[in-house]
């Protein structure tokens, strides 16, 4: 956009859905949106599900990390850990993001709030399940 954002203009947020898991035979399968758009100014849930077929541990952690469009460097912009949620401290979205997963029901999502063109990029969802 020329002039830099404009309200109401659309942000293209792209998800990765990697796997991750503790050996070769006892994978999580990671799903996420392919990609998520929204309007400046507004928020936009990113959706993270996952699938085990071994329970879900106490240890298990879930990172959001972004790559802003463009860029070959990606960020942590969250964790969850011991049944904690923690938003990290660096970057633009520390003010502006919500945490709405559940890991019990197999959910790892969060909520941007107050998109900003500056959020264009990919957001990578990784979710562990150890042992």
């Amino acid at each position: 956009l020329a002039g830099g954002p404009v309200p109401g203009s659309p942000a293209v947020l792209t998800g990765l859905c990697p796997l991750a898991g503790p050996s070769p035979t006892s994978s999580i399968h990671v799903y996420t949106q392919r990609e998520v758009y929204g309007t400046v100014g507004s928020h936009v849930t990113l959706s993270c599900s996952f699938w085990s077929s071994e329970w879900i541990s106490e240890d298990i952690s879930i990172t959001w990390h972004f790559q802003a469009e463009g860029s070959r460097d990606s960020t942590s912009i969250f964790h969850y850990a011991k049944g904690q949620p923690y938003i990290d401290d660096v970057g633009s979205f520390k003010e502006r993001m919500e945490w709405v997963g559940n890991p019990h029901r197999k959910d790892g999502s969060i909520v941007i709030h107050n998109l900003d063109y500056t959020d264009n990029g990919t957001f990578t969802c990784d979710v562990k399940n150890p042992p």
